[in-house]
């Protein structure tokens, strides 16, 4: 007797890809909504609903309160809205708050890209944020799902003293033309652009599928403007920095290279077999693509030759949280960022936030890469009035370097995939470090992500801790594993697993034995990325533990849930 051979999750995906554009159901939706919960079909819990910005909120307890490599679901969800380069009017946030006060509990969450997350949504709710996000310009389409997702940019576009040029417009004008599209709506998986005229890459064009970073070339004596370009940057369990491709892109080829791009994605059948491996990445990871070979395919795909490379000049050792008072290329105008410590907003804030955008400057703000918000273009005269006010709604303008550094993903918190909490985790790891550590003196990036996901970016980190589980009295308690080392820019490398994991109660202890070791041997001038770099893996593994120990291997995800754990959590 023949048996029936069981279908794969790529295959269910894909079958439920090939029969349905999810952004054509929006009256199923809106029927759901009259109907309850309870009419919802699997089909649209487990996969349609990723397309309207939408995920099941998990219950609190992450991946080990499930089966199956995923926790167990409420009948609630998480919203993310999608905000290109991360720009931002004042009724726009406001418009947001609102919907956060009366649908999600009060409380929001910036994301590392650029993103607006609300969570504790009911299905009889979910119209209503639509069409409340939809009144102000807004939308969630494509924030999640197998699509391009939030294109990213510099969050001080066209007002950064430094930028080669404003690219603001691009990332616009790409987010509209790829979000909605049907003819991207069913991707192999989800798919990552940024694209940024700044000279520090502040929106991480490495670990994006499609990183576009402004340089100049001179042509006939004067200068011209246009893209170096990177293919296939991702971070999850393989991390991988894109790869640079031997072109010039100028500013009228970029959108056409973006969508041939894209369309190469789209009619990759060899990225559809398995949903783990199934990112841009993996064309250079598992079947052998050179950089030579993708630009070959691009131009076959987009009928043009692109011009060879130019020389370009890769940030060194740059910060780029955008907190403080900065001055903007614009005379007498200034912008001023402000810190949400884990990317943790209340409604509230929002609110106070929008109304002084609007008291103090235009009422044009940002959201960053590393969870902050911006408001843009204010009188130099008014930004320290505007600063003060911010730090008294619990924005800080400045702060030590683990209030500013600190980035957390979603966690346990409201992620079915997470195994640890991360955001409370996060707030009380940096005032135990603010209390250890005063006065600590160097930029500090300290990611902090629940799982092996990355989905809090712990590869990029100077110091990045993913969450595990560990056995202490009988007991499984959170914890993490430690990375060290990660940088973007010149100096691009990821983040080395050093084997030293202990519960997350002993992070603070561990993170003042590190940081206390570097204060007392640093070399003149020396940052903590040089410093984890002349250090062996031994060495900094006892630092951490104050004593010596051998390595413990960083516990990859058990093999029965690499399909779940492999396809991302709720992160962006």
């Amino acid at each position: 007797m023949a048996t029936t051979k069981k279908e794969t999750t790529a295959q269910r995906v894909e079958r439920l890809k090939r029969a349905a554009n999810p952004w054509e159901g929006l009256e199923e939706i809106r029927r759901f909504a009259r109907q309850g919960f309870e009419s919802i079909p699997p089909e649209w819990i487990g996969t349609y609903f990723r397309w309207w910005g939408v995920y099941t909120q998990g219950d609190g307890a992450g991946v080990t309160g499930g089966q199956g490599g995923v926790g167990r679901a409420l009948q609630r969800f998480m919203v993310r809205i999608r905000i290109p380069n991360g720009m931002m009017t004042s009724r726009e946030l406001r418009a947001i708050a609102d919907l956060t006060r009366i649908h999600a509990n009060g409380i929001a969450d910036l994301t590392v890209r650029q993103n607006i997350q609300l969570h504790w949504v009911t299905i009889e709710s979910l119209p209503e944020v639509l069409d409340g996000l939809w009144q102000v310009g807004l939308n969630t389409t494509g924030a999640c799902g197998d699509v391009v997702r939030n294109v990213t940019g510099c969050p001080v576009a066209g007002v950064d003293a430094d930028e080669i040029v404003d690219a603001s417009p691009l990332v616009l004008e790409a987010s509209r033309l790829l979000a909605g599209n049907a003819e991207f709506y069913n991707l192999p998986r989800k798919f990552k652009i940024s694209i940024t005229g700044c000279r520090v890459w502040c929106p991480y064009p490495e670990i994006n599928d499609i990183g576009l970073t402004a340089l100049t070339r001179t042509v006939g004596g004067k200068p011209e403007v246009g893209f170096s370009l990177r293919v296939a940057g991702g971070l999850s369990t393989e991390p991988y920095l894109g790869a640079r491709l031997n072109a010039f892109v100028q500013w009228n080829q970029v959108l056409p290279v973006i969508k041939g791009i894209a369309e190469l994605f789209r009619d990759s059948d060899v990225l559809r077999e398995h949903r783990e491996r199934a990112r841009l990445k993996f064309l250079f990871l598992r079947h052998g693509w050179t950089a030579e070979r993708f630009l070959g395919e691009l131009q076959d795909r987009i009928g043009f030759q692109l011009d060879p490379a130019v020389e370009e000049h890769a940030p060194d050792d740059v910060y780029r949280d955008h907190v403080g008072i900065h001055q903007q290329k614009q005379s007498g105008l200034s912008y001023v960022g402000a810190v949400a410590l884990r990317g943790r907003i209340t409604a509230e804030q929002m609110h106070a936030a929008a109304d002084l955008a609007e008291r103090f400057a235009g009422g044009e703000l940002r959201a960053t890469n590393m969870q902050n918000l911006l408001v843009v273009n204010v009188p130099t005269i008014n930004a320290d009035s505007l600063a003060r006010e911010l730090d008294a709604i619990g924005l800080k303008v400045g702060g030590s370097s683990f209030w500013r550094g600190t980035v957390a993903c979603s966690g346990t918190e409201f992620c079915k995939l997470a195994i640890t909490e991360t955001k409370s985790f996060s707030r009380w790891l940096v005032e135990e470090l603010e209390e250890r550590l005063p006065g600590f003196d160097q930029h500090l990036k300290l990611h902090v992500t629940g799982c092996p996901n990355s989905c809090g970016q712990h590869w990029i980190a100077d110091i990045g801790i993913e969450g595990k589980k560990l056995k202490v009295n009988d007991r499984m308690v959170d914890a993490y594993y430690f990375c060290v080392g990660g940088a973007l820019g010149l100096h691009q490398a990821t983040a080395r697993p050093i084997g030293y994991r202990c519960p997350a109660t002993e992070v603070p202890d561990a993170l003042e034995r590190l940081l206390g070791q570097y204060l007392a041997q640093r070399e003149p001038g020396e940052n903590l990325r040089r410093f984890f770099v002349r250090h062996t893996d031994t060495e900094l593994r006892e630092f951490l533990a104050g004593e010596s120990m051998v390595a413990v291997p960083r516990d990859l995800p058990d093999p029965t849930r690499v399909l779940a754990q492999s396809a991302g959590g709720i992160g962006d």
